[in-house]
């Protein structure tokens, strides 16, 4: 029990500021919205919102580079290696990818507002937009880095520093350039980037003990040359960066759907997904405690240390989505209210809210193993049991058009059930691998 005991307060360490920082991630596009919000003209507000979708779906497109880092990370740190190695492996390709994005930003920005569409006026403005902050990619992707870094350092602390810092700056430039020195749109896109590398000087300084300490002076240079190892990050890196654009797939599917059903079911899912996000940005965190104690304990080659971490993140992640049901259900109709005042959304949403009542059941489990496996480096195992969830959405979906909304609710739950179960077959499989092999 007492071992049980320190395991949770290990867990609730490393969870917290996790779930602090996630708490705060909405903060940004508050702040460029409250700006140019009260700007002239509705065209800026808009042509914001437009580009900040591209940086939203381009930046998660690379979050590999946060996931990837962690898992080696975590591993290196437990079986005593130098992890300098792995983030100056980290840091060099998430500056390569970033100066690939700026290079290649005028055929990716012609090819993302085509895709979303807009007046001639707010494409004019969102080119403004984007041209701007392009230049913050290398930092932006550094910044994945280093706090994959450091989670599996268990210094969880820094992430929450790193997103309080880009918050609290860019919303103090998006004033000076949009208010008082009249930028528009341009400020706001100005200040987004200069947050990305104020957020990066501010991780470096406060990650300087594990970077610039013994991890340094001790460092073998000649592994950085190495092309075996840099090979296996950027596979890890492609396998996670697939899981992701399957994911960002269905949800895309799911908007489109909702959209071919009216704009009343269009908005009222937007509703209904913060139920989603909510839930994601709470269980992230002990999805991220997971990560750095399954990757220490295979480090340390300790297959009690992994069962109890698996075992005990587990065990957080269910009873807080029992907490988040129990809150959906008492909570989801005010929520509703809270995000919009239009009387045919709020109906038609409320109409749709039992579904959000299984969301914490069919979803958690996902959640969770992707800690797990992130934490194990199965990244291949992630990509493949998320397309297999993806490819078994598609028929779900087909087989309930006749339910209209309800049976796209229904799809999406079942895909998220998919994903776990999938998951959680894989991880048994890898689990009793584990036990017959020869460890510390």
């Amino acid at each position: 029990m007492n071992r049980d005991t320190n395991l949770d307060r290990r867990i609730w360490a490393l969870a917290w500021p996790l779930l602090l920082s996630n708490a705060t991630a909405p903060l940004l596009g508050l702040a460029d919205t409250a700006v140019v919000g009260h700007l002239s003209s509705p065209v800026f507000l808009a042509a914001v919102a437009l580009g900040g979708n591209v940086f939203m779906f381009l930046y998660f497109s690379f979050n590999f580079l946060r996931m990837g880092t962690t898992g080696f990370t975590s591993q290196a740190r437990g079986a005593g290696d130098n992890t300098l190695v792995v983030l100056l492996r980290a840091l060099l390709l998430s500056f390569a990818i970033g100066v690939a994005l700026i290079l290649l930003q005028p055929a990716l920005r012609e090819l993302s507002l085509w895709l979303l569409g807009g007046s001639d006026e707010v494409q004019a403005l969102a080119r403004d937009y984007i041209n701007l902050r392009i230049l913050g990619a290398p930092a932006a992707l550094a910044n994945f880095a280093l706090i994959g870094f450091a989670i599996g350092m268990h210094n969880t602390r820094v992430p929450l520093k790193m997103t309080l810092l880009m918050h609290s700056s860019n919303a103090l430039l998006d004033v000076l350039l949009v208010q008082v020195w009249h930028f528009d749109v341009r400020g706001v896109a100005a200040a987004s980037a200069a947050a990305e590398y104020i957020g990066l000087a501010g991780g470096l300084f406060w990650l300087r003990r594990h970077i610039f300490g013994d991890a340094w002076r001790t460092l073998p240079r000649h592994l950085l040359l190495q092309a075996a190892p840099m090979i296996r990050l950027m596979a890890v890196n492609r396998d996670i960066f697939l899981r992701t654009v399957a994911l960002l797939t269905v949800f895309f599917f799911f908007a489109a759907q909702g959209a071919r059903l009216g704009d009343s079911i269009l908005a009222a899912n937007a509703v209904l997904i913060t139920f989603l996000l909510l839930l994601s940005n709470t269980l992230d965190g002990f999805a991220n405690a997971a990560e750095a104690l399954v990757g220490d304990a295979l480090g340390r080659g300790r297959a009690t240390e992994l069962h109890q971490a698996v075992h005990r993140t587990g065990l957080w992640t269910l009873i807080v989505a029992v907490i988040a049901l129990i809150g959906f259900a008492l909570g989801g109709v005010p929520l509703i209210h809270l995000l919009s005042d239009l009387p045919a959304i709020r109906d038609t949403a409320t109409h749709y809210l039992p579904w959000m009542l299984l969301l914490p059941l069919t979803a958690s489990a996902g959640f969770w193993l992707d800690g797990v496996f992130v934490g194990a480096t199965l990244a291949r195992e992630m990509r493949n049991t998320m397309l297999v969830a993806t490819l078994l959405f598609f028929p779900v979906w087909w087989l309930t058009r006749p339910l209209d909304n309800h049976g796209l609710w229904l799809a999406m739950n079942l895909w998220m059930a998919s994903r776990g179960l999938l998951m959680a077959w894989v991880w048994r499989r890898r689990a009793m691998y584990i036990e017959e092999v020869s460890w510390k």
